[in-house]
């Protein structure tokens, strides 16, 4: 099967977009009050560091199929 450029260019602006976006959310999580209880990581921390992971995983994975797609597309034309 073969993307067609704007659903590889869709893919690969996704997985960037993953990975600008999740750092942040899990930099303002870790430093937020419910975070921790008396120096010890709480479930909210926890379920947040496992839901900012599987993100950038997937996203990653993702973006990953996106430049494969253009570069198939791109190499193609050639």
């Amino acid at each position: 099967m073969t993307l067609s450029r704007r659903a590889a260019a869709f893919l690969l602006a996704f997985g960037v977009w993953s990975w600008l976006l999740w750092p942040v959310f899990f930099r303002n999580i870790w430093v937020s009050d419910r975070s921790w209880l008396d120096g010890s990581p709480t479930a909210y921390l926890l379920v947040h560091l496992v839901i900012a992971a599987v993100s950038l995983i997937l996203g990653t994975a993702i973006g990953v199929m996106g430049w494969r797609g253009l570069r198939v597309r791109r190499s193609a034309r050639a």
